[in-house]
């Protein structure tokens, strides 16, 4: 592998674009997730219907009540969570206890999807004239010129100073593709660290043509080849695979 490059965060919208946007969208994700735990209480949280409340997760983490509170409060100030206060059954004494489940619907709002959706049909319908093996490699290789363009961008905070692990370096690349629309996290799954994606913002051109799933997976590639090194990539669940949501693995 190759020597990896301190990370933080310059304040572009996109590679080409000179704004605050993408700088305070890569905050506010990590402000949200940019702890381990704090990642695995809302995953927890997601899993149960009902909501749980700060004394479960203090429970399930082994954590003191008042760290589980925080992380929650965390999540919920960023609209990751919503919060019910639920009064004891059957009107009696006792005081009302919050309860925290998962938001119906990420933030998305905050992170606009900066990809024009006639240019992104026009790119499907032009690769979709290409044997599929060749629209692969170029889908992929724009991907790849992107993500290196995003990791270059992302210079001068304390994000990831000095990416020195594959796993490190992964949450970075979920954080910056956050930011660009995806809602990534990382996660284990089957032996392989992944990176999942709950939102595509390539839309329904993605399960119209397949081919731009490659972008996705190239910009995955062009990242981590900037922060931490060269990776093998692969696109293992898919929007047009029938899947819920889109799983990178390296």
């Amino acid at each position: 592998m190759t020597a990896t490059r301190p990370l933080s965060v310059s304040g572009h919208g996109s590679p080409s674009t000179a704004s605050g946007g993408f700088a305070a969208s890569v905050t506010a994700i990590t402000n949200a997730f940019g702890d381990p735990t704090r990642r695995a209480i809302y995953l927890f949280v997601r899993a149960i219907d009902e909501g749980v409340t700060a004394a479960e997760v203090a429970s399930e983490f082994d954590l003191h009540p008042n760290v589980a509170r925080h992380h929650l409060d965390k999540l919920a100030a960023g609209s990751y969570v919503d919060v019910a206060v639920v009064r004891p059954s059957g009107g009696g004494a006792g005081r009302p206890s919050k309860r925290y489940s998962a938001a119906a619907e990420l933030p998305m709002g905050e992170f606009p999807v900066r990809s024009d959706d006639l240019v992104l049909s026009l790119l499907g319908k032009t690769l979709a004239m290409l044997p599929a093996a060749q629209a692969e490699i170029i889908a992929e290789e724009v991907g790849q010129e992107y993500g290196q363009a995003m990791a270059a961008a992302l210079t001068g905070t304390d994000l990831a100073a000095g990416q020195t692990s594959l796993r490190s370096a992964m949450q970075a690349v979920a954080d910056a593709l956050t930011a660009h629309g995806f809602a990534a996290h990382t996660e284990k799954r089957n032996n392989q660290l992944q990176i999942i994606n709950n939102h595509c913002p390539f839309g329904d051109v993605a399960i119209e043509h397949p081919v731009i799933c490659a972008v996705d997976r190239g910009m995955v590639k062009g990242m981590l080849s900037a922060l931490y090194g060269e990776a093998d990539v692969s696109t293992m669940e898919s929007l047009p695979m029938g899947s819920t949501f889109c799983a990178t693995a390296v």
